[in-house]
């Protein structure tokens, strides 16, 4: 029997994807050169991920099929650390959401929009933050880096207004 579906109240305020890599598999390299693209709906498809993403179909039962961030950590980022000019799609986290404690979802189904989903782990932050954000970062995240999810059903998601 499947685990139940929880369904918190989350708004999506943002919403981004990449053709390329940046920093997965740069290590001791200089980052990639890949457009972050802010987009204001996704196709999300089961098992394989977001349409038009890095991580798209990259490999059988990826956890990260989709990344999710809480702006609510971003924005004491910037404050805490006084990086006013950091932007959320410069960490490469695919949606931005308000309204739910993402690790909470960890090991969890969980349904936005309609699409149903499966909390795999924690977005573990890397040094590649202290470059993407700003310095600091790295550290602030640990243990709210966002959550990576198995896309479980077909959809699209969209930014709320």
């Amino acid at each position: 029997m499947a685990p139940a579906i929880v369904a918190p109240m989350i708004r999506i305020e943002h919403i981004f994807i990449s053709p390329g890599h940046n920093y997965f598999g740069h290590h001791e390299r200089p980052p990639g050169e890949h457009p972050v693209v802010a987009v204001s709906e996704v196709e999300c498809k089961a098992g394989k991920g977001l349409q038009g993403d890095r991580f798209f179909d990259y490999k059988d039962n990826y956890k990260g099929q989709i990344t999710f961030f809480a702006m609510e950590v971003f924005d004491a980022l910037r404050q805490e650390l006084k990086l006013p000019d950091a932007r959320p799609g410069a960490s490469r986290r695919n949606v931005f959401t308000r309204g739910a404690d993402l690790n909470t979802l960890i090991g969890k189904r969980f349904a936005v929009q309609g699409v149903e989903f499966e909390g795999a782990a924690e977005c573990s932050p890397c040094y590649w933050m202290n470059t993407a954000l700003g310095p600091g970062a790295e550290k602030f995240l640990q243990g709210r880096g966002g959550l990576r999810a198995r896309i479980l059903t077909d959809g699209t998601l969209r930014v709320d207004a």
